[in-house]
């Protein structure tokens, strides 16, 4: 509890801090691969969003996670008709979509979004994949 209690209050620190720097992007929160896996480890109420393409998706992906293509012409409303009260956890090939994705659902009101960067650094780092 108390490690989950301090790397909570780590991880909001970080985010406070690169939102706080000259010229932050939504990707300046992107965590370190073994930093994602344990919040996906801490936080199993993270709802998982994949923003691949279904082709990609289908190769390998993080268990339960949402598949969202970014590159379909229906993201904007299904990432819109999400709940932006929950806790979502984006990631995508190598961390470019799912800092795009993230910007998007920061301007549509999601109070909080993590992005967990690229599948293969998270798998390497201990992430389960589904195939």
């Amino acid at each position: 509890m108390h490690r989950r209690a301090t790397f909570t209050v780590l991880s909001a620190l970080a985010l406070l801090l690169a939102a706080c720097s000259s010229g932050a992007t939504a990707a300046s929160g992107l965590l370190q691969p073994r930093e994602a896996v344990d919040l996906l480890a801490d936080r199993p109420e993270l709802v998982v969003i994949d923003v691949r393409t279904p082709d990609e998706f289908a190769t390998g992906h993080l268990a339960d996670a949402q598949l969202i293509d970014i590159q379909g012409a229906a993201f904007r409303s299904e990432i819109g008709a999400l709940d932006r009260d929950e806790p979502y956890f984006v990631y995508c090939r190598s961390g470019n979509r799912s800092a795009q994705a993230i910007a998007v659902m920061e301007e549509l009101g999601f109070v909080e979004v993590v992005d967990g960067g690229g599948l293969a650094e998270l798998a390497a780092a201990g992430a389960p994949v589904v195939r």
